[in-house]
């Protein structure tokens, strides 16, 4: 069972400048919480406890502040800050004491997932022991990520980087599980035309040594990168919709962790003075 994962908190955020010119996009609200609360929420769900946050050199401040004490959370939280991004395997690498012996989870800080079925349909993906799992979404938009062709048997023809044509709609997510082998496997990538270590060549790895699970996120669930203007409407008003008509919070850490008892009321009362006079602290005080 993986028990660590790491969340992708770096990057430019040049597609939101001038916002992201001053702070991670990881930290720009959506709708009431930043950003990162929402995938963060989701590993909690599913049971994971130990998290390493890979940020900009400069934002641990900043994200301390909009954490707060990870210990009323019932996590462990570490940090390390990227001096500039050079790809989504690099996280393995600057992730290596981290990882140690176990296997991992990744999750990019603007990815935004939701649906009923999803958690226990990842929380199985877990027990999965050695090779990797990558998480696929049906899109129109397949220009814009890597995408899974697959045969009339079902088996994986390709895995293509950001096609221009394709008779697929697979899209791969960006959450990813891997075991140990991932940490050699990102060390042997050579970086692309962009200059950058690419997932799709990482991933390739586990595919020629036939240690690729595929899972699919199907229909009841939603998934969004939250990585511009557009999408970051879009989730925010998704998000507004559904706390308004069911009288839940999505995302909201506090209610997973006392939910899964690794809290108490205590914890509880610390967090709403956290968040201070806050339709979020009215929330956690409904939680009691």
């Amino acid at each position: 069972m993986i028990k660590k994962a790491i969340i992708l908190c770096g990057g430019t955020g040049s597609r939101m400048f001038p916002a992201t010119k001053t702070t991670n996009k990881q930290l720009l609200p959506v709708y009431d919480k930043p950003m990162f609360y929402y995938p963060l929420s989701l590993l909690m769900l599913i049971g994971i406890k130990n998290f390493l946050f890979i940020i900009n050199k400069g934002q641990k401040e900043n994200f301390l502040k909009s954490i707060g004490s990870a210990t009323d959370l019932g996590i462990n939280i570490e940090f390390k800050e990227q001096s500039k991004p050079n790809g989504l395997p690099e996280a393995f690498i600057l992730g290596e004491n981290f990882i140690g012996k176990d296997s991992v989870l990744m999750i990019l800080g603007d990815n935004f997932f939701y649906g009923n079925m999803l958690s226990p349909l990842i929380k199985d993906s877990l027990s999965t022991k050695k090779g990797a799992n990558i998480y696929l979404y049906p899109s129109k938009n397949t220009s814009a990520y890597g995408v899974v062709e697959l045969k009339k048997n079902g088996e994986i023809s390709k895995i293509v980087e950001k096609p221009i044509f394709t008779k697929s709609n697979l899209v791969i997510t960006g959450m990813y599980t891997f075991d140990n082998n991932v940490i050699k496997y990102a060390k042997k990538l050579k970086p692309s035309k962009r200059g950058e270590l690419e997932m799709v060549d990482l991933i390739n790895i586990y595919k020629k040594k036939n240690n690729l699970n595929l899972i699919k996120l199907g229909r009841g669930s939603a998934w969004l990168d939250v990585g511009n203007y557009d999408d970051l409407f879009s989730a925010s008003s998704f998000i507004k919709n559904i706390e308004d008509r069911q009288d839940y919070k999505i995302g909201c850490i506090e209610e997973i962790a006392l939910n899964n008892k690794w809290i108490n009321k205590h914890n509880i009362k610390n967090r709403i003075k956290f968040n201070n006079n806050s339709n979020y602290s009215k929330y956690l005080k409904g939680l009691i």
